[in-house]
């Protein structure tokens, strides 16, 4: 959870006007990758096994998606000449990193069965981004004590 809460945090840095999403996609990628390596959920060198997608066996999905009209928003995450669209101010996306470790995963099996994704849902402001989910409990400190008066 822990993991999954530290790579949230470093994509948030990226999302300001003129930042990209496969930026901040990176930033929570390189968390994931480091941190797994550490744990030798993948194994070898961390830069190697980031430069080779390794972390890709555990962090299946994008990084997030487009808000607006419906929940999973259309519109493009290129430009027309491919590169990535910069953020701009009243963007709105959802910023949620997972680790998902399936049961045959071939791991440690004490790590085996374990899935974890956080969700915050931002708008792009002048200067950063307004969490519109900013009230919900998310460390573990947080989520114990909401718990325990709830």
């Amino acid at each position: 959870y822990n993991i999954v809460l530290k790579a949230q945090q470093a994509a948030f840095e990226h999302i300001k006007p003129g930042d990209t999403l496969k930026a901040a996609t990176e930033a929570a990628a390189k968390v994931i990758n480091d941190e797994l390596t550490l744990l030798e959920i993948l194994s070898g060198d961390a830069e190697e096994n980031f430069a080779n997608n390794r972390w890709k066996k555990f962090f299946i999905h994008g990084l997030g998606h487009w808000l607006g009209l419906d929940v999973h928003d259309v519109g493009r995450y290129k430009s027309t000449d491919g590169e990535p669209l910069t953020f701009q101010p009243g963007m709105v996306l959802t910023v949620e990193p997972g680790i998902y470790i399936s049961r045959e995963s071939g791991v440690d099996e004490r790590w085996r069965g374990i899935g974890v994704r956080i969700e915050d849902d931002l708008v792009v402001t002048e200067d950063g981004f307004e969490n519109m989910t900013q009230a919900v409990p998310k460390t573990i400190e947080e989520i114990e004590s909401w718990m325990q008066n709830n």
